[in-house]
């Protein structure tokens, strides 16, 4: 071989080393500009599954554990277990109150559990043999709603006594549960396709959506009183306001969707279980977030008042996106 071919053949072997480093970095930059401002907490141990989540006003993070006996906080970076006595099963409903004690759904034992700020466990039993709880909503006037499936009811929980709205429609079980500033409740029923609001007075009013079967999952309001809630089979998020119905399509098809916030600038925030991300809905414009791992099943959402985004993973993390990048893009 010639001294000039060989020149050339370096050459080439040179140039594409060249590109594929530079493709290289140009995908490890970009991979750090799309997970930028991510930030996870893996859980101590490897069993913990974190479901459910909520934020209190002094920034303590808090999350259910499924198939565990605790139940978790996040505070100042770092996780806390605090025992409860009795293993969970699907502990989806979480809230936290005015005073800052987080309250959950635990149906295997048939009680609506109370956490102070300090640990203190406090459980209110239910008269039922049996119990399946969904979601769980804090009012503003100190009482707790949550969807109790297996009563075909929404309950609230108020010093200590149980209160019973019944679904009209037999057999049909609620799930979301959401309290506006004016003590109005809202929930949905999946089976039945349909919103419900309940009044103060306990005037019970069921709402179509547009989409037919689209399976309505969880519910939030708005601080301007608008009711936000999953479409999860039609893929879609709606908005009930005004007397009237909006729906916006999540761009990544069967998404998975699973729970709902609205953060403090009334930006949207939901989970994509089967997509691995985030989605952001804001103006009308939904923007997704890829999350830092292909393996992520993103669960629950919550929103603190500085609008950093928490969420739970079922894989076994605690996630954070960071205010300044929820705002931005």
């Amino acid at each position: 071989m010639s001294l000039a071919a060989i020149c050339r053949r370096h050459i080439i072997i040179v140039a594409v080393v060249g590109t594929t480093l530079a493709a290289a970095a140009a995908l490890w930059l970009h991979s750090l500009w799309i997970w930028r401002g991510f930030t996870e907490y893996r859980m101590e141990r490897e069993r913990d599954i974190p479901t459910a989540i909520a934020v209190s006003s002094d920034g303590a993070v808090w999350f259910t554990l499924d198939f565990a006996d605790a139940i978790g906080v996040l505070r100042e970076g770092r996780i806390e277990r605090i025992r409860i006595g009795r293993e969970t099963f699907e502990p989806l409903g979480l809230a936290v109150d005015r005073d800052g004690a987080a309250w959950y759904t635990d149906s295997p034992t048939r009680v609506i559990s109370r956490v102070s700020p300090d640990g203190v466990v406090a459980s209110f039993a239910l008269s039922t043999p049996v119990a399946k709880l969904a979601r769980l909503a804090a009012a503003p006037d100190g009482a707790v709603w949550f969807a109790e499936e297996s009563a075909y009811s929404f309950t609230r929980l108020k010093d200590g006594a149980f209160t019973r709205h019944a679904i009209s429609t037999p057999g049909v079980a609620p799930f979301g549960v959401a309290v506006d500033a004016s003590g109005t409740v809202w929930g949905t029923l999946p089976r039945t396709n349909r919103l419900v609001r309940i009044s103060a007075r306990g005037e019970i009013a069921e709402l179509d959506p547009p989409t037919r079967a689209a399976q309505l999952g969880d519910v939030a309001v708005g601080a301007d009183g608008a009711v936000w809630f999953l479409e999860m089979q039609a893929n879609k998020i709606g908005l009930f306001a005004n007397g009237q119905f909006t729906e916006f399509l999540v761009p990544t098809k069967s998404a998975g969707l699973t729970s709902l916030a609205i953060a403090p600038d009334g930006a949207v925030w939901f989970t994509e279980l089967r997509g691995q991300r985030l989605g952001r809905l804001r103006d009308g414009v939904i923007v997704e977030f890829p999350l830092p791992r292909s393996d992520a099943r993103p669960f629950g959402i919550a929103v603190d008042a500085a609008g950093n985004v928490w969420y739970t993973d079922l894989s076994g993390a605690l996630g954070r996106l960071s205010a300044e990048r929820a705002r931005g893009r």
